[in-house]
């Protein structure tokens, strides 16, 4: 699993695009994502590197945290 924080994901809307951005680089990815702690949990096959760099181009400000 992997996570991240997300400090401009503030609510439900925040929540469908980063799940978009995420899915958009795996469509088979789990995303799990609470907007009030502004953390995701994520299982996918791609790397971190990948995932970070999908939040980052749809415009999320994402940390990636060790588990």
């Amino acid at each position: 699993m992997q996570k991240f924080d997300i400090q401009n994901m503030t609510c439900g809307g925040c929540v469908r695009g980063v799940t978009r951005a995420i899915q958009s680089a795996d469509p088979a990815a789990q995303v799990h994502a609470d907007p009030a702690s502004r953390k995701v949990d994520v299982v996918s096959e791609q790397p971190h590197a990948v995932l970070q760099a999908a939040l980052t181009k749809a415009g999320y400000q994402a940390v990636g945290i060790d588990p």
